[in-house]
Parts: structure tokens; C-alpha cells; sequence
């Protein structure tokens, strides 16, 4: 079977998801979609596939497609995403799926009318320390679970905020929890449930000139199955990443998972346990002056494969996506 794929927004993101299909045994890249005319000389783009300045161009061209991969600013994700629902694509959405709950539900509910399929990416979930954590949880090895705590601490300054652009604005970027730390949130989801009884504090240090929103804060909060948890973070440590970790405490023992990307396990100790040998994460995403998280957007693309096959389900799906960005919106709610 083979999956034809059309980009639409081709960014840094974008031309990975280009060149990780164009690679893929029966697939292929057959349109690109980007309002900067530009991007037909990055030197990613795929030799002769055809360019549309947008969607519309696109759907109107009729040229045969079944996947829209949508790597466009975080505020387009949902309206890029009906339009192709309505012209019958399935959809592949970049995080987040979108910036408030509402617009997320009218893409579920447009993807049941036209009875579609909606992969959003949430790559970090294939990190093998993530895959742990969860059997960890999951087969309740470390016991009643009592706290959780998360630290994302990463650098975004002037190189990365550029005059003009989208990243930094509320209406297409949303704020940091949405563009830098949505995965870990997506992680802390996964594993542990949903949260109540949430509190807030938000603060900006360092961004006033290049920011519409807060780059730092904490919240604390309940999980609805049990445990205290809280989240601290920010994008103001100064001239790279410094950690991205989880550590939690149970009955029967504690763990942490670390490193820049928590790409690592830093601290396993659970009463009757062996840590087993995982494998070696991938390095993260390269940006130039920054990185960001795993590089696992293959795996991505093999159950987007798998998926319409009928060999596997979605590995996170359009709900799963509607509720992060729920959780997301609650925690900056919280500070109002």
C-alpha cells in the first residue's frame, strides 16, 4: 500500500517529517505547503514535488493524497487541520495540537463526521526511559504513588525569538508550556493521569521584549488516581538547556529520570527491583543554536504506516492530543 503525503509547513520540523517519508519503502512526498515561496531552495526540499502556497491551493489542485502532515505555528494547527479533514485527508497534527481545548474539540469532531484519522505527535512517548517509566507505573512496582515532581529548564532567547516571527506571540505560539514543554506535559499525562486542584504562579524574567506571555513558573497540583505532583519551568536559563526530569516518589522506592532531555535514568531504587538495560535514547532534535526533544519523528511516521494498515493503532490520538492542551490550559488558567 502506498501512503502519499503532502507537508504543509516547512519549517525545521516540516522538512524532517519530508525527508523521514520521502525515505519510507511505499510512501512519498507529493505536495509541500508553505506560504514562504522561499523553502523550494532549502536544501531538504524533495526534487519535483509540486509547491502550493497554501491549503487551498492544494485541495483545489486534486492531486491524489491521503496524510496532511501539519507542521505549521501552533495557532493554525486547527483550522490547516479541518480544512484537510473536509477534503478527506487524514491528518498528522505537530504539537500541540492546538492553544485551547474548544478549537481541539471541533477537529475530533470533525475528524468522527468524516470518519478520518488524526495522529498527533507526541514523540517522546518511543524515548525508551519514557517506555520504562510507564511499565513502571503501569505494573505498580514503586507501589502507591505519592509525589511526582517535573523540572524543565531550557534557554530561548533573541536567536531564537527573531523579530517579526510567529514564536513569542499568544495567538500562534501560546506560550511556552505549549511550544518547549508540551511533550514532557504529554509524558506526565501518559504515565500518571490527569490533575486537579491545580495552582499557579507565572512569571516573565527575561522576555518583555520578545514575548506576549510568561517564560517562567510552577504549579502545583493533585492527580485525580492519587500522588501530589507540580511542575517548575522555564526558558530563561541562560545560553542552553539545562534539564528536562521527572522524579518520582512511591511506597516501594523512587526514581528520577534526568539528562538534558530526560533522556536518562539518573536514580532508580525500588524494593525487590533489577533496572533493566535500556537502549540508548536518540539525540534530540537540532535547531542550530538550540535543540529540543528526541528525535524520534520515524517512529512517528512508521505507526502513521502501521495505523492505516490495519497492523496497530494510533500511538497518540486525537483525544489524547485534546487533553494535553487541556491540561496545558488549565495550569495557565489557575494563575488568573
Amino acid at each position: 500500500m502506498n501512503i502519499r503525503f503532502a507537508i504543509c509547513g516547512f519549517g525545521h520540523i516540516g522538512s524532517r517529517h519530508s525527508t523521514i517519508v520521502d525515505g519510507y519503502p511505499s510512501a512519498q512526498v507529493v505536495a509541500i505547503i508553505d506560504p514562504k515561496v522561499e523553502v523550494q531552495n532549502h536544501p531538504l526540499y524533495p526534487k519535483d514535488v509540486p509547491f502550493f502556497e497554501n491549503i487551498d491551493a492544494f485541495i483545489a489542485s486534486e492531486i491524489e493524497c491521503d496524510v496532511v502532515t501539519i507542521s505549521a505555528p501552533n495557532g493554525l494547527h486547527v483550522q490547516l487541520a479541518k480544512k484537510a479533514l473536509e477534503a478527506d485527508y487524514h491528518v498528522i497534527i505537530e504539537k500541540p495540537m492546538g492553544i485551547s481545548r474548544l478549537e481541539c474539540e471541533s477537529v475530533v469532531f470533525k475528524a468522527l463526521n468524516v470518519n478520518k484519522q488524526v495522529f498527533v505527535v507526541k514523540q517522546n512517548r518511543y524515548s525508551p526511559p519514557s517506555k520504562w517509566l510507564k511499565e513502571v507505573i503501569d505494573s505498580k512496582v514503586i507501589g502507591d504513588l505519592y509525589m511526582v515532581q517535573m523540572n524543565c529548564y531550557w534557554n530561548r532567547d533573541d536567536r531564537y525569538y527573531k523579530k517579526g516571527g510567529w514564536k513569542g506571540t499568544k495567538s500562534l505560539d501560546g506560550g511556552v508550556l505549549y511550544t518547549q514543554f508540551s511533550h514532557f506535559i504529554d509524558i506526565m499525562f501518559w504515565v500518571f493521569g490527569d490533575i486537579k486542584n491545580i495552582k499557579t504562579n507565572l512569571v516573565n524574567f527575561n522576555h518583555h521584549d520578545s514575548t506576549e506571555f510568561e517564560d517562567s513558573g510552577n504549579s502545583i497540583f493533585e492527580f485525580v488516581n492519587g500522588g501530589l505532583g507540580c511542575i517548575n519551568f522555564s526558558t530563561s536559563v541562560w545560553d542552553t538547556n539545562m534539564e528536562s526530569s521527572i522524579s518520582v516518589i512511591g511506597s516501594k522506592g523512587s526514581l528520577k529520570i534526568g539528562g538534558q532531555y530526560m533522556n536518562e535514568v539518573e536514580y532508580c531504587h525500588i524494593k525487590d527491583y533489577e533496572m533493566p538495560v535500556l537502549p540508548p535514547t536518540n539525540p534530540p532534535n537540532d535547531y542550530g543554536p538550540f535543540k529540543g526533544s528526541a528525535a524520534n519523528h520515524h517512529y512517528v511516521i512508521e505507526n502513521v504506516f502501521n495505523t492505516l494498515q490495519g497492523n496497530d493503532t494510533i500511538t497518540a490520538n486525537a483525544l489524547e492530543g485534546l487533553k494535553v492542551v487541556d491540561i496545558i490550559e488549565r495550569i495557565y488558567d489557575a494563575a488568573n
